[in-house]
């Protein structure tokens, strides 16, 4: 007995997938890197990463990079890339250590950062540098420290289209 022509028939379709709709950025997307401006035009992120030493500024770019492409919510960076919690939770920080010359210690540099899937006017979702500060080793913060970053996150977010270079 010879195989059913309309089971082979319909073997040989393909079956047809409906294009997917896409309504705003997906956090698996790539993310595009961009820079919090102010009103005045500073970016308090872009002056903190281009007064690092050259070599930590290289690193930090880096990072920035591997991790917008990866997209952030997949990256496995070995603790250059970490999720806050606390009142920080919902932000990141890309980290950064660095030794003194002649071995006096070590210096924490941390680049503040936000992800922003609802930046009007954006095909891609947005990995933001906000801020950046530096630390000696073994010491903390302050809250107003903080305080002072999520302010600066409040002010980015207040607007939109959102304030912004590349």
């Amino acid at each position: 007995m010879s195989p059913d022509k309309r089971a082979r028939q319909r073997a040989k379709q393909k079956a047809v997938v409906p294009p997917e709709v896409k309504t705003q950025p997906s956090s698996d997307d790539a993310h595009d890197i961009v820079y919090f401006t102010l009103a005045d035009g500073t970016s308090p992120a872009r002056t903190f990463v281009n007064g690092l030493p050259k070599a930590v500024r290289a690193r930090m770019r880096t990072y920035l990079i591997a991790v917008a492409a990866a997209p952030p919510k997949r990256f496995a960076g070995g603790g250059y890339w970490e999720a806050m919690h606390g009142e920080m939770s919902g932000w990141f920080e890309v980290r950064i250590d660095t030794a003194l010359e002649g071995g006096a210690g070590t210096i924490h540099h941390r680049l503040f950062c936000r992800l922003d899937y609802e930046a009007e006017g954006r095909d891609r979702p947005l990995l933001v540098a906000i801020t950046g500060m530096s630390k000696p080793f073994k010491t903390t913060f302050t809250a107003s420290d903080y305080a002072k970053v999520r302010e600066l996150g409040d002010e980015y977010f207040a607007n939109n289209p959102r304030s912004v270079t590349s």
